[in-house]
């Protein structure tokens, strides 16, 4: 990243408290001119919203009420954005910015709320809760109060390119052992991982977790884009498809993430950047970088749910149901599903590579967040509370009698794994592609 892009990024990470004020005054000025003023006056304290969230459901306190949380954000803007609170503050429930203030909304913007935007579908004047969230997120970025291990994160993107800090050389030796195992796998000494090839198709972009820990998944992809005959390749410079700084509200930060991949798939001339099965991922990369950024990009970018349901429905791939007999059921991710659009894609695909493929209750747009979300994984210190706040997940899955949970997201597949030890579920999580990859006629 340039030198101004690092200087915008960190420059909250002042010590004076003036200047930590007048920063935080500035992002939350910034954020009421995206969101709308009407959305911080919205509320009308029905209530109602706590039965859409999985937070206040297992732990129904006013403090987990979304509009509750809400409110201390828009406190904030009554304070500086009207003119009875800058006024008469007392008399609206205004507050100023003042250290105490933004300790206490840490708790309620980062650790009573993934930002999962479920409440917003369902509150009775329309208040877009998550977007308020996200704002008050922005302010505490922009404070330096983001919680240190989600900024640790953030900080490993933008100095190594990926979340984890992978070195490119690892990258380059997963792929190569991976190559291996798929060449016997699937009889064919063609098959690989690409890495660092110019001039291909489609650039994929990974959760780095499948290098580390989760390489089933990369090798699936790489299976079923063998099959298509797709020519694609990753980069070892950048392939991260997950955003931090949508997590922490950290728009510069963000933004230079999002460009790096836009660059790097410049660099190798590549038609079209493809986004593995993450959910804040692609909505971070194909709806928000946009503006981040200020600007189009030079190269389109969509999901592989929508790249695999085209393979299946031009004929590029065969696949047979009955190689995966057990019941499936699918988990949504908030940010792919009610933030990102992603619906239909996975469900088509899922119909036509399994032989039983049930939904959970409710589903789609209304399907309740699993807890991992907001950047939740990554903050140790809330940790029981994410687990706790999952019951709603598991009872959900447990109603399906699944054995496998098709979870586009790995954000979402960590969760729920951790659910499966809790609750005692049973269940099997596995991407959407592996279950196509495991269907694949060859």
């Amino acid at each position: 990243m340039s030198e101004k892009e690092q200087d915008e990024s960190t420059a909250a990470r002042v010590s004076d408290p003036a200047e930590v004020a007048r920063m935080a005054r500035e992002a939350l000025r910034s954020a009421a001119r995206g969101l709308a003023a009407y959305h911080f006056d919205a509320c009308v304290r029905c209530g109602l919203c706590g039965e859409s969230c999985h937070i206040y459901k297992t732990d129904p306190v006013p403090e987990n009420l979304p509009g509750a949380k809400a409110a201390k954000v828009a406190s904030f803007f009554r304070r500086y954005h009207t003119a009875l609170g800058r006024i008469a503050p007392f008399l609206v429930g205004a507050r100023a910015l003042t250290p105490a203030a933004l300790d206490e909304l840490v708790e309620a913007a980062y650790g009573r709320c993934t930002a999962c935007g479920r409440c917003g579908l369902n509150c009775s004047v329309g208040t877009d809760v998550g977007a308020i969230m996200r704002a008050g997120r922005n302010v505490l970025a922009a404070a330096g109060k983001v919680p240190p291990n989600l900024q640790a994160v953030v900080d490993n993107q933008l100095e190594t390119g990926n979340q984890m800090a992978i070195p490119p050389e690892e990258l380059r030796d997963t792929a190569a052992w991976i190559s291996d195992d798929l060449r016997l796998e699937m009889g064919d000494d063609d098959a690989k991982v690409h890495v660092d090839e110019p001039g291909k198709r489609v650039v994929y972009l990974v959760n780095p977790r499948e290098v580390k820990f989760f390489p089933l998944s990369l090798m699936a992809a790489a299976g079923v884009f063998h099959a298509a005959g797709e020519r694609w390749t990753m980069s070892s410079r950048f392939y991260d498809v997950t955003n931090y700084g949508l997590y922490s509200g950290d728009d510069p930060a963000a933004a230079a993430i999002t460009k790096q991949a836009v660059e790097e798939a410049e660099r190798l001339g590549a038609d079209e950047i493809v986004l593995s099965e993450c959910g804040h991922g692609f909505r971070s990369f194909r709806w928000e970088g946009p503006n981040w950024l200020g600007e189009k990009y030079a190269v389109p970018m969509r999901s592989v749910l929508e790249l695999l349901l085209e393979y299946v429905r031009e004929g590029r791939i065969r696949v047979d149901p009955a190689k995966n007999p057990a019941r499936v059921t699918l988990h949504d991710p908030c940010n792919l599903v009610r933030w990102g659009g992603i619906v239909e894609p996975q469900r088509e695909i899922l119909r036509r590579v399994t032989s039983d493929f049930v939904e959970m209750v409710p589903n789609r747009e209304q399907n309740f967040c699993c807890g991992g979300g907001g950047g939740m994984l990554s903050m140790s210190e809330y940790g029981d509370r994410r687990v706790a706040s999952g019951e709603v997940k598991a009872e959900q899955i447990r109603a399906t009698g699944a054995k496998i949970v098709a979870a586009p997201c790995h954000n979402c597949a960590d969760q729920l794994l951790d659910l499966n030890k809790k609750y005692r579920l049973g269940v099997e999580i596995k991407a959407v592609v592996e279950l196509v990859y495991e269907a694949l006629v060859l």
